[in-house]
């Protein structure tokens, strides 16, 4: 499994809940950026729409910038491919208050491209600092055990 795109910031202010893998409706230029490792999830999320659910502001840049069509937007709406159950199951919890759905990676598996996409709750200002504060911790005792 190669990852390709990793949202860090997802895991710092967002509490994961559950996670789903889903396939991704792309066009060929899209396949060939991404597999450059030019795709962006900073700011993406995901919504869902009667039975199809659909990634909203990921940002995949051309991969030729001089070869790319006219009218190719890099943030465009791409549908996600999950199965009847997940997306009864997501538009069930996306309804709740305070869960949203983000996309977590970008990777491949096979020949296909993955989405893993994750049900989360907004974390609180105290909750972030916590985790600062652990993180920073647990830095200082690898510095410390290694020397």
């Amino acid at each position: 499994m190669l990852i390709f795109a990793d949202n860090r910031q997802a895991g710092f202010r967002y509490e994961l809940l559950d996670k789903f893998e889903a396939g991704l409706e792309l066009i060929g230029l899209e396949v060939k950026s991404i597999k450059a490792g030019r795709v962006n999830l900073a700011g993406a999320y995901v919504i869902v729409r009667g039975q199809e659910v659909y990634l909203v502001n990921a940002d995949i840049a051309p991969y030729q910038s001089a070869n790319t069509p006219a009218d190719y937007d890099s943030r465009r709406t791409r549908r996600l491919l999950l199965t009847k159950k997940e997306i009864v199951k997501l538009a069930a919890a996306g309804n709740e208050k305070r869960l949203t759905i983000i996309p977590v990676r970008v990777y491949s598996q096979g020949r296909r491209i993955k989405v893993e996409i994750a049900l989360a709750r907004g974390k609180k200002k105290y909750d972030k600092r916590e985790a600062i504060k652990r993180r920073d911790t647990e830095r200082e005792m690898a510095r410390s055990l290694k020397s």
